[in-house]
């Protein structure tokens, strides 16, 4: 049954008439069940890889490996503390709790909850989001330490020392619904497997080996199946390519059902809106250096700084687009053109779309969503990413006064 009530007749009209579901003039959530998603520290992750060694030959090992252990432990019981904050603050509000690590997260604990707030950084928040299919609940970060994790994907940095107001004004429906798009991906071939690897895994079981075996070992979701949707939307990106950055990545790329154009690079990167401000803008960001440097070529003043700042910040401003909007960005990174590559010539490495097919000539390739996830995507196999409607991920903007 879904948690949300609509409490404007004009507000529930207008969604009707608009397609939409949920929206409201007033929006409202009931609120009685909360689930909060653990955020992994570094010291819980060297825990698991070092888990036979007790706790005085732990801190040995760490300091050998010029750990600041002290700091390490330091930011762990940061973290823990404030999760515990945040639980005594829900249940002060008559809001019943659960605290749930990463393996606990499972689909029973998230259908049981009114709302998943993830307590770490962004990857919480990614790993949190991964899991949550649909757009009927919604998911609301808290930064857990604002001083070591840029928390874009959380509540506001003043929300994390004053949780209480924040769970107020969920209360009273201060706040605005945003829905982020989210990318669908389907997947085209013989023998496809759409079990997920978790990359945090790797951390832990580090050699390549490793790594291989385990993808290895991964079950066929079935035999001879034609085409799957993978079970995890990409709320910030997807990428394709060779596993090893080191090798050449070969596709085949069509753009909204035009033309098929064949590719070598260091792989493609899809990203959404909310993904403008994370891997996107890294790989397409513009430096002053070079902006200086065009500016000399073209006899202008590249040795005014004002002037440099100005057109480097408005064209990596320019790269950032809305978290609603319902196309798709590509980058296709270090894109090969000489020679007969790309082949047809005339693609631009960089743009939008509303539906994109790679099609894999990958000898190891990955398709890795959100930094976490990772699918076997080798030649043969054929990816289509949308976005729909439906997959868009339920959060809130908070009323300011």
């Amino acid at each position: 049954m879904s948690s949300f009530r609509i409490l404007s007749w004009k507000g529930l009209f207008a969604s009707i008439m608009s397609g939409q579901r949920h929206y409201s003039a007033i929006p409202s959530i009931c609120l009685k069940r909360a689930l909060l998603v653990s955020k992994v520290t570094r010291y819980e992750l060297e825990c698991k890889r070092y888990p036979d060694l007790k706790m005085a030959k732990l801190e040995a090992t760490l300091r050998k490996q010029c750990f600041d252990y002290d700091v390490l432990l330091q930011h762990h019981n940061l973290h823990k503390e404030f999760e515990h904050r945040v639980r005594n603050i829900f249940n002060e509000c008559g809001i019943e709790t659960r605290i749930v690590n990463r393996s606990e997260y499972t689909q029973s604990n998230i259908d049981w909850a009114d709302i998943i707030i993830p307590t770490g950084g962004d990857g919480t928040y990614l790993m949190a989001a991964s899991r949550v299919s649909g757009n009927e609940k919604p998911v609301v970060g808290l930064n857990s330490d604002p001083s070591r994790s840029e928390g874009y994907l959380c509540l506001p940095v003043k929300y994390s020392e004053n949780v209480k107001e924040a769970v107020d004004k969920l209360l009273k429906g201060e706040f605005e619904w945003m829905f982020r798009s989210r990318i669908r991906i389907t997947l085209h071939g013989e023998n496809l497997c759409a079990t997920p690897f978790e990359l945090h895994e790797h951390v832990i079981h580090p050699s390549y080996s490793e790594l291989e075996r385990k993808k290895q070992s991964l079950p066929l979701s079935s035999m001879n199946v034609t085409s799957e949707v993978l079970p995890v939307l990409a709320l910030n990106e997807v990428y394709m390519g060779e596993s090893l950055s080191s090798r050449v990545s070969y596709f085949g790329l069509s753009l909204d059902n035009g033309a098929w154009t064949k590719v070598k690079s260091s792989g493609l990167c899809v990203s959404t809106g909310t993904g403008s401000t994370s891997w996107h803008i890294s790989i397409n960001r513009i430096t002053e250096q070079s902006v200086a440097e065009v500016l000399k070529l073209l006899g202008m003043s590249h040795r005014d700084p004002g002037l440099v700042k100005q057109v480097t910040d408005e064209f990596n401003q320019n790269l950032v687009f809305n978290c609603e909007d319902k196309r798709m960005t590509y980058t296709v990174r270090d894109l090969i053109s000489a020679g007969v590559w790309p082949d047809p010539k005339g693609l631009e490495p960089r743009g939008f779309a509303n539906k994109i097919e790679v099609k894999s000539r990958c000898f190891d390739g990955g398709l890795v969503i959100d930094g976490g996830v990772f699918f076997r995507f080798n030649e043969g196999t054929t990816a289509t990413l949308e976005i729909h409607k439906s997959d868009a991920l339920r959060t809130v903007r908070l009323t300011e006064k």
